[in-house]
């Protein structure tokens, strides 16, 4: 305790020479937000108020738990729960118009030691992602004390006009619109992506990034997207626990920066309809204690077989765990963007491209891979330099694309934490090298030559993972049937998808590596199961007000002036057959609204009771959902009939292009 002592010490003497006069235990609980209570720097000793911060107070804390998420596994008047400091990843200053707070970087368990939050997790993956990689490396006669996993997470976002949004109560409830009909010009044209940033926008940025680097978050790029009013910033790689706990920290950042700013920053996967939705591309690798890349394959990939060894691995955990990472991503927002406008399907496969797949699929042949001269394109000009063609082209299709030197998962929500899929990406990562690692270790003892002995393991790995490997279209039919044909899973929805969580197979994998214990995954498949439903409904009462105090009102209004029109035609005799017709379909979609609206009501009134959250999660999915899809539908085609003086919700046109 005295080298906390000091250490808390020294980290309450930074903080106070700077201004801060709380701190707080900051933490990321299973809302998939983040946390925190703030204390002041202050106790009482002989009636007499001092400055005080113990090793004991920077090490735990205790928040109330008792209104977090735990699926079951604590009773609400069971309160107690743990932060503990994480010193993996650095305390930072928080400042904003009242003060300064020292924010520590924690973990959250329950008083039984249950696991509370998605960081603890997190780092248990990445022990044992270390170890097993540690211990392959040294079956290879290279030494090395550690390997961490690392990500560059590609955060996107859309950025509108504040004073619009706040008459957007479905952005406001839901994070998207649940009515709104597509401008005649959204992103058909494609000239958005990589355009010129408006300087609005741009002002924005400058500002986040700014504010990013006072807390340590090293952003380096930012971009148009491709819809209208939709941005990226993406930050330089690092360690993946830090730089998870740095993109929910520069998710706050956004929207308190935005607010500021008479803005809205729009972080729900798909927030309108009929134009991209948003993802977290996230970045992974892991490179040793020198800062060694496992996963360069260097100018020759196909003379690298360590870099070979751990991509044979990858991929031998993405195939066998692919319903576990697909399990990763799922939630009520990632239902509407996957499969749609540039966003990976529900499909996981790995794209490697045609030369990293020649290269394994001539060892899985059993022939000698030939050496590929480095290729240049030409650009045909003299004065232009040559362009080095890298080893695999890009696939925006693909959910786990190999990029050079990394495998981007871009398939994880733009409102998520990273945290959650990293976890399990990283245990089957580990899986798959600690089962290589028997196979390499049985090999070397018998005597084989090491080099075709790790060759020997790729081969094997590859012959497995080899269906999840797909460098096509993943858009296509044709694809959706072909994986079927390869037995990879294809589950569409998020119910679906959770199951995996509850499989024995998965609870073993947990429990083997000492990540999670059996019923701690049960809770957070009724965790999630819960947000899923729950978001659903507050979707469809947002959707029932919106219809009933606006857009039907407007409705009437528009069919009183139709009617009103007609009558001062026949007044004045005129002919108004048209105008009969169009009041007559008018008519007929105010009815199909109507309809609707008890469709919806009678869906959120039939709907199973909340404790049993899979088969209410089954109801959301087969008729709550279609429901709101014809209200939306039969609204959306009410609004473009209707004066838009009359409408009272900003349209598309106004929040994508002003």
């Amino acid at each position: 305790m005295g080298l906390a002592d000091a250490v808390a010490q020294a980290m309450k003497e930074w903080a106070m020479e700077r201004g801060a006069t709380h701190f707080t235990h900051w933490f990321q609980p299973l809302t998939g937000a983040t946390a925190e209570k703030h204390d002041a720097f202050l106790s009482l000793c002989d009636g007499k108020a001092i400055e005080r911060f113990s090793g004991s107070m920077l090490i735990q804390a205790e928040p109330d738990a008792s209104s977090f998420p735990s699926g079951g596994m604590r009773s609400t008047f069971e309160a107690r729960g743990y932060t503990a400091w994480d010193p993996t990843s650095p305390a930072f200053l928080v400042f904003d118009e009242v003060g300064c707070t020292l924010t520590i970087p924690s973990v959250f368990v329950s008083y039984t030691g249950d696991v509370l939050d998605k960081k603890t997790p997190l780092l248990r993956s990445m022990r044992e992602l270390s170890r097993a990689a540690v211990r392959v490396l040294g079956l290879m006669g290279r030494r090395a004390r550690r390997v961490t996993p690392t990500l560059g997470p590609e955060q996107e976002y859309f950025l509108i006009r504040r004073d619009l949004y706040v008459r957007r109560p479905d952005l406001e409830v839901a994070g998207r619109t649940v009515l709104g009909s597509a401008p005649p010009k959204g992103q058909q044209l494609e000239d958005n992506y990589f355009g010129a940033i408006d300087a609005r926008a741009l002002e924005y940025m400058a500002a986040l990034e700014r504010e990013a680097w006072k807390l340590g978050i090293p952003l380096k790029t930012r971009h148009n997207e491709v819809a209208p009013h939709q941005y990226e910033c993406a930050p330089i790689f690092q360690a993946l626990n830090i730089s998870c706990d740095q993109n929910q920290m520069l998710m706050d950042l956004m929207r308190r920066l935005a607010k500021e700013r008479g803005l809205a920053v729009l972080l729900h996967e798909k927030p309108f309809a009929g134009v991209n939705g948003s993802g977290k591309h996230n970045n992974w690798s892991m490179q040793d204690e020198t800062g060694r890349n496992l996963l360069d394959p260097g100018r020759s990939p196909e003379e690298n077989v360590e870099f070979l060894f751990f991509l044979g691995a990858v991929l031998r955990g993405v195939h066998r765990r692919a319903a576990l990472l697909r399990a990763g991503i799922a939630h009520a927002g990632n239902d509407h963007r996957l499969g749609a406008n540039e966003a990976p399907p529900a499909i996981i496969s790995a794209f490697l491209g045609d030369r990293l797949t020649l290269i394994l699929d001539t060892l899985l042949e059993g022939r000698t891979v030939a050496a590929v001269a480095e290729e240049v394109i030409q650009t045909g000009v003299e004065v232009l330099p040559a362009v080095r063609k890298d080893n695999s082209d890009r696939n925006r299709t693909s959910p786990f694309a190999f990029t050079g030197n990394k495998f981007e998962f871009r398939a994880v929500g733009s409102s998520q934490s990273s945290a959650t899929p990293m976890t399990y990406l990283n245990l089957a990562v580990a899986e798959a090298l600690d089962e290589m690692a028997e196979q390499l270790d049985a090999r070397l003892r018998a005597g084989e030559d090491r080099t075709q002995a790790i060759l020997s393991v790729v081969k094997e790995a590859y012959a497995d993972a080899k269906p999840v490997v797909f460098n096509g279209d993943n858009y296509s039919e044709a694809w959706a049937q072909e994986a079927a044909r390869r037995g990879l899973p294809n589950e569409r929805v998020t119910p679906g998808a959770l199951k995996a969580l509850i499989e024995d197979d998965t609870k073993a994998l947990f429990e083997r590596y000492g990540v999670l214990k059996p019923h701690e995954l049960d809770a957070r498949y009724r965790i999630e199961l819960e947000k899923f439903n729950r978001m659903l409904d507050i979707e469809a009462v947002q959707m029932l007000r919106m219809v009933k105090t606006g857009a039907l009102p407007a409705a009437w209004r528009q069919q009183t002036l139709l009617a009103d029109a007609i009558l001062k035609c026949e007044a004045a005799g005129l002919e108004c057959a048209a105008q009969r017709e169009e009041l007559a379909i008018y008519t007929g979609l105010i009815q199909d609204a109507i309809r609707f609206v008890d469709e919806v009501r009678q869906a959120l009134a039939g709907a199973p009771d909340e404790h049993a959250c899979a088969e209410k999660a089954r109801h959301q999915v087969a008729v709550l959902r279609p429901a709101m899809g014809r209200l939306r539908g039969a609204c959306d085609t009410l609004e473009r009939r209707t004066d838009e003086a009359l409408w009272p919700f900003p349209s598309y046109h106004q929040l994508l292009f002003q």
